[in-house]
């Protein structure tokens, strides 16, 4: 077993791994082999999430190791994590070590059993937990085809004691333990999208639901403010474009905060798209809203535009709009610029639309502010940054 690696000059001089051809070892006693082989694998049939712990007995007690444990890889941070600790080192469990400056990381590197001799003299972290280490055999939990998945150390308590018959039947050991982990993962995996599966349909149902609230609180308010089913039809459709932009713009978000969240900047873009004759100017930091967030903010800009296109700047050729926003405090202020318009003055009446946007920003504990000027209407809104996560 001889490495193709050239190592740093203190990781050399503790590793050790050319020693084992040439210790003496017992025959082999495949006897006692196989029914360890059996034990492992009722207990990975029986109870699979034992397996670590009955490895790692087997191991201290074929090898007569003082310690023993498992490091499972870790991809992100890029670590290792002990599990299943037994004998002296039984007080670390659940520590982490570096993948790439670590006992661990020479073993998944040369893919092969390796042995070193008191590996703290070049490994300071091993050093500063003040572990002595006189010997460690170390072999990885493999499965053909696949990466390793980590490794299975032993150490002994003087050094000379490994072999490479150790060496041998823990590398068995370890292949047949490393398929149980793979089928103990793929079933973890496959629990985890069963739940988040299980939790998206219940946030769907949940989605519509509010979905046909609003629609039906917006069909009930806008009928009572219209004379004709025409105007009512007018009204209503470009309502519910803009519910459904704003559903359209939501996204599903797994983790431990599970979340339905949608962009602010995406939101007003999309709503002011069909109004444009030159590109609408936006402003602002990134921006995260929830769902009910995102259909409260869609009516409001829709409403925005809309008079923006029948009586405002975007009625005009070269008319455009600025949307700019920024956090103060606990508050996020919204300022809505229209410019390009022409001698546009205050309406004598409060329309239905106005009504509806003012209502809207009440209810999440909002304030609105309009000033009309000659070139175009200025709008500045200030609403609660809680608000914008429901």
């Amino acid at each position: 077993m001889r490495s193709q690696i050239q190592f740093p000059e203190p990781i050399a001089t503790v590793f050790i791994t050319d020693q084992l051809a040439g210790r003496q070892a017992a025959a082999p006693d495949f006897l006692r082999e196989k029914v360890a082989i059996q034990d492992l694998a009722k207990v990975m049939s029986d109870h699979p999430d034992e397996v670590l712990q009955r490895l790692v007995k087997l191991g201290m007690e074929i090898c007569e190791a003082h310690s023993a444990g498992i490091s499972i890889f870790e991809p992100e941070p890029g670590q290792f994590r002990w599990h299943a600790l037994a004998g002296e080192l039984a007080t670390f469990e659940g520590a982490t070590t570096p993948r790439n400056f670590s006992p661990c990381g020479v073993c998944l590197d040369l893919a092969q059993p390796i042995l070193m001799e008191r590996p703290e003299r070049a490994y300071d972290w091993i050093r500063e937990a003040g572990i002595t280490v006189p010997e460690v055999l170390l072999v990885p939990l493999t499965l053909k085809g696949a990466d390793a998945i980590g490794t299975l150390w032993l150490v002994a308590a003087h050094v000379g004691h490994f072999n490479r018959e150790h060496a041998r039947f823990m590398s068995e050991l370890a292949a047949f333990a490393g398929m149980a982990l793979r089928m103990i993962q793929s079933e973890q995996r496959l629990s985890l999208a069963m739940q988040q599966q299980e939790t998206l349909m219940r946030e769907m149902s949940h989605r519509i639901k509010n979905l046909f609230s609003v629609a039906n609180s917006m069909v009930r308010m806008t009928a009572r403010n219209v004379e004709t089913k025409e105007e009512l039809a007018e009204s209503l459709s470009g309502r519910l474009h803009a519910l459904a932009e704003a559903n359209a713009l939501i996204r599903r978000s797994f983790g431990t905060n599970v979340a339905a969240v949608a962009s602010f900047s995406d939101l007003v873009e999309r709503i002011l798209r069909p109004h444009e004759r030159k590109p609408s100017v936006l402003d602002g930091p990134a921006l995260a809203l929830g769902e009910q967030a995102a259909n409260h903010l869609a009516l409001i800009f829709h409403e925005l535009a809309t008079n923006a296109a029948k009586y405002g700047a975007l009625s005009r050729e070269g008319g455009f709009v600025t949307v700019s926003w920024w956090a103060e405090g606990d508050r996020v202020r919204i300022a809505w610029t229209e410019s390009g318009a022409c001698e546009v003055a205050a309406p004598e009446t409060t329309g239905f639309g106005t009504r509806l946007v003012e209502i809207t920003i009440e209810r999440i504990g909002g304030e609105i502010e309009r000033d009309w000027r000659p070139d175009g209407l200025r709008v500045h809104i200030a609403l609660p940054l809680r608000s914008l996560r429901s």
